[in-house]
């Protein structure tokens, strides 16, 4: 990239949506090994399985980038608490409660442009630029993606596929 052909802000948005491509497509590749049981498997009562976490992050995804510049996002109507109860019955439910988080965050992530960038937005009643609450959910996905794949990677043990490069290769 020549500093001419591109500006910063066009090269950031670029940048972070291929981070979240990335952190999507690994939680579904460790996804895709487990069992319908793994996936609403917990240690404990107190502990999150991979299909609690999924309606989580959905939740968040939808609160968050819903009238993203016109509303705080932290919506009334969301019921976070609820989140971590009960998720959908089915690995395909699951599935597409992770699909609808998913297109609602990137498709308002889509229509964020390089004027926008340090526009300020409202999450929880507190004003955050739009670079800070892209890199607030940033932080907040990949924790929550990391979770799904060491749950899914203790689950597997020796069966696990690597998601990234495999050890001394």
């Amino acid at each position: 990239m020549t500093t001419s052909s591109a500006s910063v802000g066009a090269e950031y948005l670029k940048a972070v949506r291929e981070r979240f491509l990335e952190m999507k497509g690994q939680a579904e590749r460790a996804i895709d090994q487990l069992s319908d049981n793994q996936l609403f498997w917990a240690p404990d009562p107190e502990s999150n399985s991979i299909a609690i976490i999924i309606k989580h992050l959905s939740g968040n995804m939808l609160s968050r980038w819903t009238d993203f510049f016109t509303t705080d996002g932290e919506k009334p109507n969301r019921q976070r608490d609820e989140e971590f109860e009960s998720p959908a019955p089915t690995r395909a439910e699951v599935m597409a409660v992770w699909k609808t988080g998913w297109d609602r965050f990137l498709t308002t992530l889509d229509q964020i442009g390089e004027a926008d960038l340090l526009r300020t937005v409202t999450i929880r009643n507190q004003p955050h630029s739009v670079i800070q609450a892209i890199e607030r959910q940033m932080f907040h996905y990949s924790y929550h993606v990391g979770q799904i794949i060491y749950i899914a990677k203790a689950l597997k043990s020796a069966d696990w596929q690597t998601l990234t490069i495999p050890r001394k290769r």
